[in-house]
């Protein structure tokens, strides 16, 4: 069987109804394929599994045998120790990372006839087509309108419930901490999805109170930062957070879990870091004026750092500054929160639509789109139904199959 079938399977969720173990007998339960990584590193980011009653969050790698991790070197590559499962159709020997600690592997169960795989190897060499992932693209193509105004507003205020609840099981860890809660969300929008992770961990390796003692200098809050991201190129920089590391007690990341290849010097993780210590420098009190500012020039403003281009400083209010205000008033009220979704819609909707491969293949079936409430609702859309053929739960899926089965009759 070629790897890209398992790869396949996995994305389509085909092993859904069969049971998963390890293959030393615990449960597994997949909540989340992850996202498919084309750049080096492992097959899948942010997948999310529970294993024996645990859950993990991080990368997925998958293989045809358990010996390709070894034929493929992932045991020397320490950007393969961030792997949560190993999945593969033969488990034949165990694998471990460069840390020589022992990975979970799984033996994925699927539907295993011959005719039925055949016939996935004819859709897996396919997958590169990305409108091949919306199963009613061909209907799409042709009357557009199926996704209505009314679907959109609903699958916006989904997204604003799905990020809340994020937000929420953050505040858990910081112990109700909203400034502490924001300073790792933003850290990992800082990662700028290819480096989100790193960022992430950097955050929560970095304590907040730490960098909030140093906040008047900008030159130790850089750092502090490039320092525990083992980063750092400068002497004089070195030598400061030599001195810091010290007094602080704190332990540098394995640098190799930060991606460069195929990134533009703009995107780098050395710049996203030393543009991050000048946002914590230049904002003091930056919560309160982030939930207490409904003015989007104003909100701009708070991110205008060095060489941060007006896109980014967009995606970052999409992504973490839209939904701490929605988040914030949900919190704080007893009330619905569709009137707040109304009004974190209406912000939403004067941000320019975003510009990324998903987006760019709703345009190519005929959508409309005008500003970030859009692209957040389709985004919403493919990733939590196109991908997972939640079909049948799908207004647009629904309504297809409705007409399918009136024409029976």
């Amino acid at each position: 069987m070629p790897e890209i079938v398992l790869h396949y399977i996995w994305e389509r969720c085909l092993w859904a109804g069969f049971e998963q173990r390890t293959t030393d007998g615990r449960s597994v339960e997949i909540l989340s394929v992850g996202e498919h990584n084309r750049d080096a590193g492992p097959d899948y980011s942010h997948a999310r599994v529970i294993i024996d009653g645990k859950e993990w969050v991080g990368n997925i790698e998958i293989h045809v045998c358990s010996s390709d991790w070894v034929k493929h070197h992932h045991h020397l590559d320490k950007a393969y120790d961030t792997v949560i499962l190993h999945v593969v159709r033969t488990a034949d020997k165990p694998v471990y990372n460069s840390r020589g600690e022992l990975i979970p592997q799984c033996e994925l169960q699927y539907p295993s006839e011959k005719d039925y795989l055949s016939g996935l190897f004819e859709s897996a060499q396919k997958m590169d087509s990305a409108i091949g992932r919306i199963g009613c693209a061909e209907q799409l193509i042709h009357e557009p309108e199926l996704i209505t105004e009314g679907w959109r507003k609903t699958l916006l205020h989904k997204r604003l419930e799905c990020k809340r609840a994020s937000i929420e099981r953050l505040l858990e860890i910081t112990k109700g901490s909203w400034e502490h809660a924001l300073y790792i969300s933003l850290a990992r929008n800082f990662g700028f999805h290819t480096n989100s992770l790193p960022f992430e961990q950097l955050a929560i390796n970095t304590p907040l109170s730490y960098l909030q003692k140093h906040r008047n200098s900008l030159f130790q809050l850089t750092a502090l930062l490039m320092g525990q991201a083992n980063l750092i190129q400068e002497e004089n920089l070195q030598k400061e957070y030599d001195f810091l590391r010290t007094k602080f007690s704190l332990t540098p990341m394995d640098k190799s879990v930060w991606k460069h290849s195929k990134m533009r010097p703009q995107n780098s993780p050395e710049l996203r870091i030393r543009q991050f210590a000048q946002l914590l420098y230049q904002s003091e009190n930056l919560l309160s004026k982030i939930l207490y500012t409904d003015d989007l020039k104003e909100l701009r403003t708070l991110f205008t750092v060095d060489k941060m281009g007006s896109s980014s400083i967009d995606i970052l209010l999409i992504n973490t500054v839209i939904p701490y205000k929605y988040a914030y008033a949900v919190h704080r009220s007893m009330e619905s929160d569709s009137k707040y979704a109304d009004q974190i819609m209406a912000l939403m909707e004067l941000i320019p639509a975003e510009n990324n491969t998903i987006v760019r293949q709703w345009r190519v079936l005929g959508q409309v789109i005008h500003n970030a409430a859009d692209t957040q609702a389709l985004l919403h859309l493919y990733q939590n139904y196109c991908q997972h053929h939640e079909c049948i739960n799908c207004e647009v899926g629904y309504k297809i199959f409705q007409d399918k089965q009136l024409k029976l009759f």
